[in-house]
């Protein structure tokens, strides 16, 4: 298994729309989590740290083309909320892997 990061960045209608997909967004989150493939995740706050405008998530998976897929299924991507997510293999570096 390799690591990758998914990154989104919400469109205009993204505050409207995460409320709407938070709880499957999460739920999805989670059930990768138990699987024992997240390495982090977590929301991208504004410039005043009050609300989510964004999301990061590092995860394991087979290939690019599984971990797109793995992104393509997050209820927030599906949903609409993201205006823009990217999907790039990652490199731990710090702290150390164990």
């Amino acid at each position: 298994m390799s690591q990758f990061i998914m990154i989104g960045w919400d469109g205009p209608n993204g505050a409207r729309r995460r409320e709407k997909h938070r709880d499957r967004h999460l739920s999805h989150i989670e059930d990768l989590d138990r699987a024992g493939k997240i390495a982090f995740a977590g929301p991208i706050r504004d410039d005043m740290g009050e609300r989510s405008i964004g999301a990061v998530v590092v995860f394991e998976a087979e290939s690019l083309e599984d971990a797109q897929a793995v992104a393509d299924k997050d209820p927030y991507v599906a949903g609409g909320v993201f205006e823009t997510v990217t999907v790039n293999p990652f490199k731990q570096v710090f702290p150390e892997a164990k």
